[in-house]
């Protein structure tokens, strides 16, 4: 198999580092995502104010042929930028599968026609699940 031929060819990891079902825990926007408060007045400021359903809503209009997942934004991020507690990223992205050899190992298996890729966002309790099967076994 030359390296073009290889999904995995970039990658630090190898196919068998993410086979199986993994889950990564507390890593998507939630109804308890922090969010700014204004240290006055005691509320979280209109900008910041945002639903689950919101969440799902937005990730789910962005045109990609990635699925999106939605990431809790960092409160310093809500603050700076006047932007919603969530921010809209691929399933696999390194903030919620905890480092870039896993961003860029799922992302070769979902480009990869040898794999089946499945994956669950569990906004409730904020944890993602992620399935990757060879293709030839699922």
């Amino acid at each position: 198999m030359t390296s073009d031929d290889d999904p995995f060819h970039d990658c630090e990891l190898d196919p068998e580092a993410i086979l199986g079902t993994h889950t990564f825990e507390d890593v998507l926007f939630t109804d308890e995502t922090e969010t700014p408060v204004n240290v006055l007045t005691g509320e979280t400021p209109a900008h910041s104010q945002a639903t689950v359903e919101e969440a799902k809503e937005f990730v789910a209009s962005i045109d990609t042929e990635t699925p999106q997942i939605a990431l809790p934004t960092s409160v310093e991020s809500q603050v700076e930028t006047q932007s919603k507690p969530y921010t809209a990223a691929a399933f696999f992205h390194f903030k919620a599968t905890g480092s870039l050899e896993r961003h860029r190992a799922y992302h070769a298996a979902y480009e990869a026609d040898a794999f089946a890729v499945d994956f669950e966002a569990d906004y409730e309790s904020g944890d993602l699940t992620i399935t990757i099967e060879r293709a030839d076994e699922a």
